[in-house]
């Protein structure tokens, strides 16, 4: 028996890893263990803050499934993100042509600059109203990870 201690993952480790983020019906919303493994240096915002959070102190070769509640993922749903916008201010912030359907991802310019995206949910003459919730916003999810390697 050798004393070499195995890695674990630490706040500044730089990990190779396959990681799936699934529902909890098991959809893939992303998976790399169907092509090259995931590299990434701990604490640079490549994963998300409370993925990164279950991977701490995990050992190398760790090959696990964690299942997050909303709280502890995307957040729950919040009522106040679902706005009504009017055509007029979706037109000034589309392309002219712009053909919309309820269930699409519509990308907004933000006013500092940055982005947002709101899903359509319904639409009439007047206004359109948007659900600018994050997509997984009040569900479970399933976090797999196999860490490869640490350095």
């Amino acid at each position: 028996m050798s004393n070499v201690s195995v890695p674990v993952v630490t706040e500044t480790a730089y990990l190779t890893l396959h990681y799936r983020v699934a529902a909890l019906n098991g959809d893939n919303i992303v998976s790399t263990f169907d092509e090259k493994p995931a590299t990434l240096q701990f604490g640079q915002g490549q994963l998300a803050p409370f993925l990164e959070a279950c991977l701490l102190g995990l050992p190398e070769g760790t090959h696990q499934t964690f299942e997050l509640p909303p709280e502890k993922a995307f957040g729950p749903r919040n009522p106040d993100l679902i706005q009504r916008v009017s055509r007029t201010t979706l037109e000034e912030n589309s392309s002219f042509d712009e053909q919309y359907r309820v269930g699409d991802l519509v990308d907004f310019a933000a006013p500092g600059g940055g982005r947002f995206a709101g899903v359509l949910r319904e639409m009439d003459e007047q206004s359109a109203l948007f659900d600018f919730n994050h997509p997984l916003a009040g569900q479970s999810i399933k976090f797999e990870v196999k860490i490869i390697g640490i350095l």
